[in-house]
């Protein structure tokens, strides 16, 4: 059966950063107000923390902040990516050595292995850890997809608790919920899907939008959840237009603008990432307002 511990909202959250890297006590702060919000997990160096542009240790100390703040009253789940398979193992380990109560990962980028590769790689990263996995399939990002028959081979080890589904193809998502429904969650990786996806079996959502309206996000995966799926569509079409502000340019720049705007010293995007165009701004401010959204001081 799946693990209820991860359903409803996951936040993958924003990597605030200062001049000496990771900056923890602002991470502290993210965390305590998410909780105090709602969100049901914490996801950190995903795509939209900029793990890309981090450094093995600073995805540490970045996992290291969100346990020591979570303090057991959410799951953390780290994200583990990369294009070695060996520098993903490491980061699975130091994942697991401070905390981390499962972990995220996405298929190698740039590699393109094929589907013994990929299955390989996934099997190395989890004997490092050792922890619950959720795999992450955003072909978008990675150039390679993870079919539902990888996954259902995955899924043969018990630590394989969910997939994170950011494909796009609700086609994929049906295959999967058919294939391992009974045993794994899946989760939208796409914030303008998430009642699609639930409607197919998901149990959430790990979300961008949550950065910044994270209430909202948790209500609306835990009122399908609880059945009441008339305020869950509600709550899916009134952030729509917020949704499509935070990806009017690659993730997550418009969202570490808009966490900034709510309030959170979370310092600058990393090269080579930049800040966003003076229109997408604009727009996404203006979305944020008519979301019913505020800066929090």
């Amino acid at each position: 059966m799946p693990d209820p511990r991860f359903d409803g909202s996951g936040v993958a959250l924003v990597t605030p950063f200062d001049a000496d890297g990771v900056n923890a006590r602002v991470l502290a702060e993210m965390v305590e107000w998410h909780i105090g919000e709602g969100t049901d997990a914490l996801i950190v160096c995903g795509s939209t923390g900029e793990a890309a542009a981090m450094s093995v240790p600073e995805q540490g100390v970045a996992v290291r902040a969100a346990v020591a703040a979570a303090a057991g009253r959410v799951p953390v789940i780290a994200g583990c990516g990369g294009s070695d398979t060996a520098v993903v193992r490491a980061l699975a380990r130091g994942a697991a050595k401070v905390g981390a109560d499962a972990l995220l990962l996405s298929a190698p980028p740039y590699n393109r292995p094929s589907r013994a590769g990929l299955i390989a790689h996934f099997r190395a990263v989890m004997d490092a850890g050792d922890l619950p996995v959720i795999i992450y399939n955003v072909p978008g990002r990675a150039a390679v997809d993870i079919p539902p028959d990888v996954v259902e081979e995955l899924a043969e080890d018990t630590r394989v608790v969910g997939v994170k589904e950011a494909s796009g193809n609700l086609s994929q998502v049906a295959e999967l919920a058919l294939r391992v429904g009974d045993r794994i969650s899946l989760w939208s990786g796409n914030d303008d899907q998430v009642l699609p996806v639930m409607s197919l079996g998901g149990r959430g959502v790990i979300s961008v939008l949550a950065n910044v309206a994270p209430a909202a996000t948790h209500r609306m995966a835990r009122a399908y959840l609880d059945g009441d799926r008339e305020t869950a569509l509600d709550l899916q079409l009134h952030f729509l237009p917020l949704i499509g502000a935070l990806f009017a340019e690659s993730n997550p720049i418009p969202v570490k603008t808009a966490v900034k705007w709510l309030g959170f010293d979370v310092g600058e995007l990393r090269l080579p990432l930049v800040a966003p165009a003076e229109r997408t701004r604009e727009r996404l401010i203006d979305a944020l307002a008519e979301s019913g959204l505020r800066p929090l001081t």
